[in-house]
């Protein structure tokens, strides 16, 4: 599918909905709202969709939903006249949550990811709901929508519903960084509210997308910073003067797994034509004799390995739920089928493994950290990195702060998706708590962002503190950092280092200078 990408001065190509959507072109088109289009076969098969629920109103069907109340209410039937006011009903009662507001790109792909889902013609919507949909999404009108209060079953109902309410007039929406009521927002647009129809609300609030976004920001993350720890490893390799046997092709081979191949390819790449590694024993002062490295530097690929294979299972689920139909009852031709695709756990089990391969890639760094300011593990480096050993600290409590930033992230890393907590009156009693799993994947990946700063910041000063040179890929990358921070030869105020050094690692500029 060709995606939003355009060229230097024209206007981006529209991202077409309804058929399939990639992570890369749902993201960029969250990060600043581009136009929509509909695949050409969509709206004959919405309109098909809503059609078919029209009919089985009139026919008096017993239809979830559409001619019943909601989860335990199923069993109440709704007469025709109030078929409008139950969809309306459904979304200002669902429209309840708890804490601050989720970001703008998060919601606006939520909006993307909705509408898509929609579009492919199964849950009973009628065209113009849809295309007014469309409209909310290219004026930028973003529903305010608290983040918590989604269980991830019967979808992300709460969410879901505030995401929702600007096609009705209500709620409160955010345009232009600005905060004001749905009602004016849609008034100074030129956008008029929607009058929901049958079966309108539930197709609005039954779904997965707001989790969904979350994981799918959440993925990409853990892709950069598995590379930033590849990079960061290898860092400390130069800088501990270390051994490069254990990143042979054959080890790694003979494990057969695919990821620590990767990793250790990548290690291999960006320490060759080092001056350390594999240096002479006499040339570094105070090199230990021992023939091989500790298991933050000779694990690495098989750790960081891991965790390439698990972000790409999770990345897998994530991409696929894109073009995933998730709300109930489904139309499929003459067929109103009752079911369960609602229900978040392939979210939740893969956003909680993911959160877990984040979290390694912090913990083993952290380790690494230790080691370089260790005198009794550095390879001959002074006590904590600072060239005068006792007067001043160095790099003592950049380590602290990485310890406790690790221990955070463990305490973020229970698997949500392990509860359960009955709602609706025991009809759903089951749920998966993917919404809790996806944003603590997200606050796993902040912590750890952190962290690989904290090693590249230490193995950038213990590099500078040897007489011989990096490889040439690690000395840009050294570059790089040196720009952000200066070289510690004596104690100073820390300022702004860290965001200093996050920030060539969020935007990616530390990957570029490496070449990976």
């Amino acid at each position: 599918m060709t995606g939003p990408q355009s060229t230097a001065g024209e206007s981006p190509v529209p991202l077409v909905l309804g058929d399939h959507v990639s992570a890369a072109d749902a993201r960029e088109a969250a990060r600043g709202a581009v136009s929509l289009t509909l695949a050409p076969e969509a709206a004959e098969r919405v309109a098909a969709s809503a059609a078919r629920i029209a009919k089985a109103v009139q026919d008096k069907e017993w239809v979830y939903g559409v001619t019943t109340g909601f989860g335990s209410n199923a069993v109440t039937p709704i007469a025709d006249e109030d078929a409008s006011a139950l969809q309306h009903n459904l979304l200002i009662s669902h429209a309840f949550g708890e804490g601050p507001p989720l970001d703008d790109e998060v919601v606006r792909l939520a909006l993307l990811l909705r509408i898509h889902a929609i579009a492919q013609g199964h849950s009973g919507m009628r065209p113009e709901t849809l295309r007014a949909m469309l409209r909310l999404y290219e004026a930028d009108i973003l529903a305010v929508v608290p983040t918590r209060g989604s269980v991830g079953a019967s979808g992300d109902l709460a969410p879901l519903s505030h995401l929702a309410l600007p096609l009705i007039g209500e709620g409160e929406v955010r345009v232009g960084g600005r905060t004001l009521s749905a009602k004016q927002a849609l008034a100074d647009a030129g956008l008029e509210p929607v009058t929901l129809s049958y079966k309108e609300g539930l197709a609005l609030v039954n779904g997965m997308q707001v989790t969904l976004a979350i994981c799918l920001f959440a993925s990409e993350e853990a892709a950069r910073l598995l590379r930033t720890a590849d990079l960061a490893a290898a860092l400390t390799v130069e800088a501990l003067a270390g051994r490069s046997p254990a990143f042979d092709p054959r080890i790694h081979a003979a494990r057969r797994q695919p990821g620590q191949q990767v990793c250790a390819a990548r290690i291999r790449r960006l320490i060759e034509g080092s001056q350390l590694v594999d240096a002479p024993i006499e040339s570094i002062p105070g090199k230990r004799t021992a023939p091989q490295d500790a298991y933050g530097i000779r694990c690495a690929p098989q750790v960081h390995g891991a965790s390439l294979d698990g972000i790409d299972f999770a990345t897998g689920v994530f991409e696929r739920e894109i073009d995933a139909i998730t709300d109930n009852p489904l139309v499929f031709g003459d067929d109103i089928l009752s079911g369960g695709n609602f229900h978040g756990q392939p979210l939740a089990l893969a956003a909680d493994h993911l959160k877990l391969c984040i979290h390694e890639l912090g913990s083993i760094s952290e380790r690494r950290t230790a080691t370089l300011i260790d005198p009794h593990m550095n390879e001959g480096l002074p006590a904590y990195l600072a060239p005068k050993a006792g007067l001043h600290s160095g790099f003592m409590i950049p380590q602290y702060v990485a310890a406790a930033l690790t221990s955070e992230s463990k305490g973020l890393c229970f698997a949500a998706s392990a509860d359960s907590v009955p709602t609706g009156a025991n009809i759903e009693d089951h749920v998966s708590m993917a919404p809790i799993a996806a944003r603590r994947a997200r606050e796993v990946a902040g912590l750890v962002e952190s962290i690989l700063a904290i090693e590249l910041m230490s193995a950038a000063q213990a590099i500078d503190l040897r007489a011989l040179e990096p490889s040439p890929a690690l000395a840009r990358a050294m570059g790089v950092i040196r720009q952000a921070v200066p070289f510690r030869g004596t104690d100073a105020l820390w300022q702004d280092s860290l965001p200093r050094v996050k920030a060539i690692v969020r935007d990616g500029t530390i990957l570029a200078a490496a070449g990976i």
